[in-house]
């Protein structure tokens, strides 16, 4: 075997070699980008950083209990301000009804 026969023959071989490496990073990158996969990944990730969420007002809940009820009040009162509006009016209308009718 000549010189030039042997190189051929290594190239070849080396070509093959880095073919099939090419075709197994290949299907690695499909396996890691199939829709499976990536909802999993996705689904993994929000889980997570759900519970470091959690994790991080559970630590300041106990740093600040106070503080944190008082915010909790305020945002329920704001939020149900117009059901507590409309209760007060119905009230001031039924004790002004009363004192109307006892005073006449």
């Amino acid at each position: 075997m000549t010189p030039a026969e042997i190189a051929y023959r290594a190239a070849v071989a080396n070509a093959d070699a880095q073919r099939a490496r090419l075709v197994d990073s290949a299907q690695a990158a499909k396996a890691r980008i199939s829709p499976a996969r990536l909802k999993q990944d996705a689904k993994d990730k929000v889980t997570a950083t759900a519970l470091d969420g959690v994790a991080y007002v559970g630590a300041k809940v106990q740093q600040r209990p106070i503080a944190v009820t008082a915010a909790v009040g305020a945002l329920g009162l704001f939020m149900a301000r117009r059901p507590i509006t409309a209760l007060l009016r119905r009230l001031y209308v039924r004790f002004h009804d009363r004192h109307r009718q006892s005073g006449d």
